[in-house]
C-alpha cells in the first residue's frame, strides 16, 4: 500500500454569512501554528495543511515527443491536493501554466467508476488535473478534467472534446495521434481527433465492460487499462470483462448524511474471478478477432504489449496460483497465439508481476526476473537467455533503454539496501555497471521514449524530494523541481528542531538481519521516552530507507515520542528467501520479527519499556491485531487502522498469491485469522476504519468489533463516514492523528511531565 474560478466565486457567496466565525477560527489556527513554530513543535494542522511542508510535489513528469517541453502536474500552494498542468520550454528556459484546472468548468461530480479507479491508483483525494498525455506531433496535450476531455494547445488554446454527464475513463491518444479513445458506459469509444467519438464495441448489459481493467487488475496487478493501441494506429487490443461469475458483496458507503449501498462484484479469495477475454480489432471496431488465451479460462490477463513494429501482440498470461507466467506471441490478424517462453516461481514462492521489461527493435526483450533468488535483468534473444545483472541485491526498476547505444538504465540496491541508486550497463559488456547517482540520496529514475534523457528524483534526511533532467551519463542538465531546503522553504521554520534518523539491524529468530530506523527527541540524561512503533509489514513494501522521512514523523517526535520501525521478513527488496517466509504463513514471522523489535527497544536505557505503542494501517492494521493477540502485555497500546481481519474476506489475486485458497489451504487460513483470537487482546486498542471502504471492506472492522463485544473485551473505535480505504484530507487527517494521540494519552502512553 495522492487538485474552480466560477465554483470558487459561488462558494464565496454561499459562505459570506459565516465569514466572521470562519475568520476567527483561521486566526486561532494561525496563532496555534505560530506557537508551534516558535516552540519548534510541529502540529498536525501544519503537517496536513497548505502549502505542504515537504515542498512542491510534482507528478506526471514527461518530455514532449520533440524533447522541447518538459511538463508536469504541480500542486497549488493554497491547496496541496489541486494540480494544474505546467510546462517548461527548454528553448526559452521559462516555466508557464499550460492548463489552469480552475478555469475549466462546470465542475461535475465524478462517476462512481472513476472514483473507484482513482481509489485504485491511490489518488482519490486529488483534484484538478490528475493525468495527461502528449499528442504525437508535440503540439497539443490531452487533458481529462472532472469527467470530460480537453485538448490543450501550446498557444494557450483549449478545446473541449467531450461534454457529457457520463465520465470518460482511460482516455488515450493513439500512437500516431489520429484518434482519441476512452471508455464510456462500459464500451470503448474511438473518434478521429476533433470529431465525434463512436462506440466500437457492443453494449452487453451491466456486467460486461470493454476496454476497462477488472477490479483485481486495478487493485492488485498494477494494470489500469483494458485496451492497447498498436503502433501506427493500425489495430487495438481490447479486453472484454464479464463479471457475471463474481460474487456480490453488499457494500454500504455510510456517509455523514445518508447511506448508499452498492452490489459490488468482489472476488473474495477462493471464489470465481471475472471472465476476461482479449480481442483485436481495427480502430472502427471491424475485423475483430479473439486472442487465443488457452483452454484454461481461470487465468489472469497480466500484461499486454505490442511489438515495436506492430507485427505481434505479446500477452503475459498468469496462472491462478501465480506460480507461472506464459509470454504469448499473438498474430494480430488471426488471434492465434504461441508460447514464447515461460517464467516459473522458485519453490515456495510466487511470481511478482513487474513492469520492468522492454521489447526492443531488434526483436529481443529486456526482462526482470527473480529466478536466481534476487530480482535481476535478463535478455531474451533468439530463443535464449543472457543474465545482465547478478548478485545478492535487487534491481528495483528498469528506467529505460537507449537502443541506439545499447545502454540499459535501472535502479537497484547494489550499493545499499536502504538507498537505491541509478545505474547503467552496456549490452555489449553487461559486467561493467556504472553508478550514475549520488549515494547521499535515495534515487529513482524514468526515461523519455528514446532512452536519451533521465528524469531523476532524489531525497535524503535533510532534502525533501527534488527532481532534475539528466543526460545518459547522469549529469544534471536542468532542475525540474529543485525544492531546496532554504529559508523560503515551508519546512525551514522547523529545521532547528529537526531530528535525524538512526539505523541499525537486529537478528530475527533464525538469525536473518532485520533493518530498523529510529528518530528520537533530543535525549536528556536519565529520562525515558514512550515509543510510537509504526509498521506495515506486508509483502511488496520497504519502509526503512535513508530518504526524506517527512514532516509527519517529525511531528510525532516533537510530541516527545521516539519513532521506530523495522522491516520484517516478508517485506520487499531483500530477495526471494527473505520474502517467502510468509508463504502460506501470513501473521506469523511478521509478528515474531516485530516482537524482536519491541524486545530490542526495551533494552535501551532511554526507552520507557512500559510505553511502547504499535500502529499500522491496512496490512499494518492486520499485523497490529496479530501482535496484540500473540503477545498480551508486550505493547502498551495498539492502533489498528483499516485491517484485514480474515483473509477469506479479501480479494483473490492478492490473497491467493501468498495464502493459496481457503479450500486448498484451510489450515493456513485458520492460523492467519485475526478474528477468533481478538478475545485474547488485553491491551488498550483503537480500531479505525473508513465507512465507505471498498478495498478492505467495512465488514472486517465490524467482525472484529462484534467478536470483542460479545466477549466483553474493551476497546475503542473511531469511524469515518464517507471515507474509503485512504482515510484523509487536510482536516480529516488532523482529526485522525489527534484522535490517535488522545487515545494514547488517555491510556497513559505519553511522555512524562
Amino acid at each position: 500500500m495522492k487538485l474552480l474560478s466560477l465554483a470558487a466565486a459561488v462558494s464565496l457567496v454561499a459562505l459570506a454569512a459565516h465569514a466572521q466565525p470562519l475568520l476567527a477560527q483561521q486566526q486561532d489556527n494561525q496563532e496555534q501554528m505560530m506557537t508551534g513554530t516558535q516552540q519548534g513543535d510541529l502540529t498536525f494542522q501544519q503537517v496536513f495543511g497548505s502549502p505542504s511542508l515537504n515542498g512542491p510535489a510534482p507528478r506526471g513528469v514527461q518530455l514532449s515527443p520533440d524533447g522541447r517541453w518538459l511538463t508536469l502536474l504541480r500542486n497549488r500552494e493554497d491547496d496541496r491536493e489541486r494540480y494544474d498542468l505546467w510546462g517548461y520550454d527548454r528553448q526559452s528556459s521559462q516555466w508557464r501554466m499550460l492548463v489552469d484546472s480552475t478555469a475549466i468548468g462546470p465542475v461535475r461530480d465524478l462517476s462512481e467508476a472513476e472514483k473507484m479507479q482513482r481509489e485504485r491508483l491511490r489518488i482519490g483525494s486529488l483534484k484538478g488535473i490528475v493525468t495527461y498525455e502528449w499528442a504525437a506531433d508535440g503540439q497539443s496535450i490531452l487533458v481529462p478534467i472532472d469527467g470530460d476531455l480537453f485538448l490543450a494547445g501550446l498557444d494557450g488554446g483549449i478545446s473541449r472534446l467531450t461534454n457529457t454527464e457520463e465520465g470518460e475513463l482511460n482516455p488515450a491518444l493513439s500512437p500516431s495521434g489520429n484518434y482519441v479513445s476512452f471508455v464510456r458506459d462500459r464500451r470503448l469509444w474511438v473518434g478521429t481527433l476533433g470529431a465525434e467519438a463512436v462506440p466500437v464495441t457492443p453494449q452487453e448489459g451491466e456486467l460486461v465492460t470493454w476496454g476497462e481493467a477488472e477490479f483485481v487488475a486495478q487493485e492488485e496487478m498494477d494494470r489500469h487499462t483494458g485496451y492497447w493501441w498498436a503502433p501506427g494506429d493500425r489495430r487495438i487490443a481490447i479486453a472484454r470483462v464479464d463479471e457475471t461469475p463474481v460474487g456480490i458483496v453488499t457494500r454500504a458507503a455510510i456517509g455523514a448524511e445518508g447511506t448508499r449501498t452498492y452490489q459490488q462484484r468482489y472476488p473474495a479469495a477462493g471464489t470465481p474471478n471475472a471472465d476476461v477475454q482479449l480481442f483485436i480489432s481495427d480502430p472502427d471496431g471491424k475485423h475483430r478477432v479473439q486472442v487465443d488465451l488457452g483452454s484454461d479460462r481461470d487465468v489472469y490477463l497480466a500484461r499486454v504489449d505490442w511489438a515495436p513494429d506492430g507485427s505481434a501482440l505479446y500477452v503475459q498470461r498468469q496462472d491462478r496460483a501465480q506460480t507461472r507466467i506464459d509470454m504469448l506471441k499473438v498474430d494480430p490478424a488471426t488471434g492465434r497465439s504461441s508460447v514464447l517462453f515461460t517464467e516459473r516461481a522458485r519453490d515456495g514462492h510466487w511470481i511478482n508481476l513487474s513492469n520492468d521489461y522492454r521489447f526492443l527493435k531488434d526483436g529481443s526483450l529486456i526482462w526482470w526476473s527473480e529466478r536466481d533468488g534476487f530480482g535481476h535483468l535478463w535478455r531474451f534473444a533468439d530463443g535464449g537467455w543472457t543474465q545482465l545483472t547478478r548478485g545478492d541485491w535487487m534491481v528495483t526498476s528498469l528506467a529505460g533503454v537507449d537502443q541506439d547505444q545499447g545502454r540499459v538504465y535501472f535502479t537497484a540496491t547494489r550499493d545499499d539496501v536502504l538507498a537505491q541508486q541509478i545505474y547503467a550497463l552496456n549490452l555489449a559488456d553487461p559486467t561493467r555497471i556504472e553508478r550514475l547517482s549520488e549515494t547521499d540520496y535515495v534515487n529513482s529514475a524514468k526515461m523519455d521514449r528514446s532512452g536519451k534523457a533521465l528524469v531523476v528524483t532524489r531525497h535524503g534526511d535533510l532534502q525533501p524530494p527534488q527532481s532534475y533532467l539528466a543526460d545518459g551519463q547522469g549529469q544534471r542538465i536542468e532542475w525540474i523541481m529543485e525544492n531546496a531546503l532554504d529559508a523560503a522553504h515551508p519546512y525551514a521554520p522547523h529545521l532547528a528542531s529537526h531530528r535525524a534518523p538512526s539505523f541499525g539491524t537486529i537478528a530475527a529468530e533464525d538469525g536473518t538481519p532485520l533493518h530498523w530506523m529510529m528518530i528520537t527527541p533530543e535525549l536528556q540524561p536519565g529520562k525515558t521516552y514512550p515509543v510510537f512503533f509504526g509498521h506495515y509489514g506486508g509483502p511488496g513494501n520497504q519502509y526503512v530507507t535513508r530518504g526524506w522521512q517527512g514532516a509527519q514523523l517529525q511531528a510525532i517526535v516533537d510530541r516527545g515520542y521516539i519513532y521506530f520501525e523495522i522491516d520484517n521478513r516478508g517485506s520487499a527488496n531483500r530477495g526471494v528467501e527473505f520474502e517467502r517466509a510468509i508463504y502460506r504463513a501470513m501473521g506469523g514471522v511478521e509478528v515474531a520479527d516485530q516482537r524482536s523489535g519491541a524486545e530490542y527497544l526495551k533494552t535501551l536505557p532511554y526507552v520507557d519499556a512500559g510505553k511502547i505503542a504499535t500502529y499500522g494501517w491496512s496490512y499494518g492494521g492486520y499485523l497490529t491485531l496479530k501482535m496484540l493477540e500473540a503477545d498480551p502485555g508486550l505493547y502498551a497500546a495498539g492502533i489498528v487502522g483499516a485491517p484485514v481481519a480474515k483473509w477469506e474476506l479479501y480479494d483473490t489475486h492478492y490473497t491467493e498469491r501468498f495464502m493459496g485458497t481457503p479450500q486448498g489451504d484451510a489450515a493456513a487460513y485458520a492460523r492467519s485469522d485475526a478474528i477468533a483470537d481478538a478475545v485474547k487482546i488485553t491491551d488498550p486498542m483503537l480500531l479505525i476504519h473508513g465507512m465507505a471502504d471498498d478495498n478492505v471492506v467495512f465488514e472486517n472492522a465490524t467482525a472484529i468489533a462484534a467478536t470483542m463485544q460479545h466477549a466483553a473485551v474493551p476497546f475503542e473505535m473511531m469511524l469515518y463516514p464517507g471515507q474509503t480505504h485512504s482515510v484523509g484530507g487536510p482536516v480529516i487527517s488532523v482529526h485522525l492523528w489527534e484522535s490517535i494521540f488522545r487515545f494514547l494519552e488517555r491510556n497513559g502512553v505519553a511522555p512524562a511531565e
